[in-house]
């Protein structure tokens, strides 16, 4: 099977792939015809496609998270790769192909990464900091096995959100040692609760999110954090105005930094400061892995990045 990463223009190939995300469109022609417009997925990348013509019954066939067998030819459009289908059937039991090949996963096993998670929950030294993350980390444990991240921003891939969440710790730990002012504990704590709403924030299967939740949408991961910070004092009597738990708020609150990328505050304690970079650190590089990993090795540059100003990243020849 060709693997979407190996794909370059003109190419026309036949393979199997997942239909990550499809919409039903309309062409501007008279009468307007329907159309769908896919993102077409494998464990190596992903690539958007438009199957013409569409009929009732491929709108009764084909969804979202359906494995397909696709005939189609790459494309340049507007400067990017795109996939024109000629033809496309579902996946059969016959064609002997699963799921779960076809999902992109964080490249640690889940439950090592939930391990590692774990471990650095109990050095915490501080009991009522440790006891408030407990009990924010056991909401959510067993989706924290397979969550991304994100729904397209960064570790956008089954098990995404524990493997940032221990790429953070590892840059923190560093950070602790480099500067000992830092409150070790703080960083930790804040690392482990900053996205810790995000399984109740997105709808996910297997690592893709088709949606957000209705508390999600309302009220947004930053908030149900908070909130769940507060829960967990109240229901341990933990002083709601110690500056333990109001710490542990404010890392949740300000580790977006600005309002228009969500953040309800701006940091102002040590510890959000670097709380705020080390995400943005692990999350930006990891765009550019990311990015670099699923674009074909004789692509020079990758395509712009949301999260980098739109810029594309050049693979230096060395």
């Amino acid at each position: 099977m060709t693997l979407i990463r190996t794909l370059i223009n003109q190419d026309e190939f036949m393979g199997f792939y997942l239909l990550k995300e499809l919409e039903v469109k309309q062409t501007n022609a008279t009468p307007p015809k329907d159309y769908f417009d896919i993102v077409l997925c494998d464990a190596s990348g992903q690539l958007p496609a438009k199957y013409w013509d569409v009929t009732p019954t491929d709108k009764e066939t084909f969804f979202p998270m359906g494995l397909v067998k696709v005939q189609g030819i790459v494309q340049t459009y507007r400067e990017k790769l795109q996939v024109k289908i000629n033809r496309i059937r579902k996946a059969t039991p016959e064609d002997g192909v699963s799921l779960t090949d076809f999902i992109r996963s964080a490249p640690i096993r889940p439950v090592d990464l939930i391990y590692t998670i774990k471990q650095a929950m109990a050095s915490i030294m501080d009991e009522e900091i440790r006891t408030i993350v407990a009990f924010c980390v056991t909401k959510v444990e067993e989706k924290l096995m397979h969550y991304p991240a994100a729904k397209t921003h960064h570790h956008a891939y089954y098990a995404g959100l524990a493997y940032h969440i221990v790429r953070m710790l590892e840059i923190g730990e560093f950070i602790c040692k480099q500067r000992p002012f830092l409150n070790a504990d703080f960083i930790k704590a804040g690392i482990i609760l900053h996205d810790i709403a995000k399984p109740e924030e997105m709808i996910a299967q297997m690592g893709i999110v088709s949606d957000y939740s209705v508390q999600g949408k309302l009220l947004g991961h930053i908030s149900m954090a908070s909130n769940w910070i507060t829960e967990a004092a109240i229901q341990c009597g933990i002083d709601l105005q110690s500056d333990r738990v109001l710490g542990l708020q404010h890392l949740v609150l300000s580790h977006h930094n600005l309002g228009e990328w969500g953040s309800p505050v701006q940091p102002q304690t040590a510890e959000a400061v670097a709380l705020h970079h080390i995400d943005s650190l692990d999350a930006k590089l990891q765009m550019v892995e990311d990015a670099l990993e699923t674009i074909p090795e004789t692509e020079q540059w990758t395509p712009s990045i949301r999260g980098l100003e739109n810029k594309p990243i050049y693979r230096l020849k060395l």
